[in-house]
């Protein structure tokens, strides 16, 4: 477990490639505004948006389940404090009025960066068409199969895959 890489490992490397070569530019590993020692792995600080990239062992994926073979009490417990402050850090950032993009290490990279373009897009381009000042994003469609579900009153987004 010591040897899995924290910060940079090849899928953050890998999404954040491809959001370069779109021409997005971002900040990495940006301190989370009002939480200690919190941080997401891709921000837009001018438009308020943070993306999360959660391993699947690390974070708790429904899909992937942990497997652990020693000291299992030490592990799950670390996986749902994990779980835990993935939610208290998303919830914050709605508070304070940031959207939180989360996404699973399982999903393909391109269409984890192609959703991450067209959330940013939507956000300027409602920027811009009121002067500047951002405002909600409505529900859309986004690209290749991914339906973002924003609360209008709490602007937050959630992707999932269409089944």
């Amino acid at each position: 477990m010591q040897r899995t890489a924290r910060k940079d490992n090849p899928f953050e490397r890998s999404v954040r490639s491809l959001l370069h070569a779109q021409g997005i530019r971002y900040r990495i590993h940006f301190p989370l505004p009002g939480l200690r020692r919190t941080s997401c792995d891709i921000a837009f600080p001018s438009l308020k948006i943070a993306v999360f990239l959660d391993g699947c062992f690390w974070h708790g994926c429904d899909q992937h389940c942990p497997v652990v073979k020693k000291n299992t009490d030490f592990w799950l417990g670390k996986i749902e404090r994990n779980h835990a402050r993935d939610l208290r850090a998303t919830a914050h950032l709605t508070d304070i009025g940031w959207i939180a993009l989360r996404y699973w290490e399982h999903e393909a990279a391109e269409n984890i960066a192609e959703a991450i373009v067209f959330a940013v897009r939507q956000v300027r381009d409602a920027g811009a068409s009121s002067g500047g000042v951002s405002r909600p994003l409505e529900d859309v469609q986004g690209p290749s199969g991914k339906f973002e579900a924003v609360d209008c009153n709490e602007c937050t987004v959630e992707t999932q895959l269409r089944e």
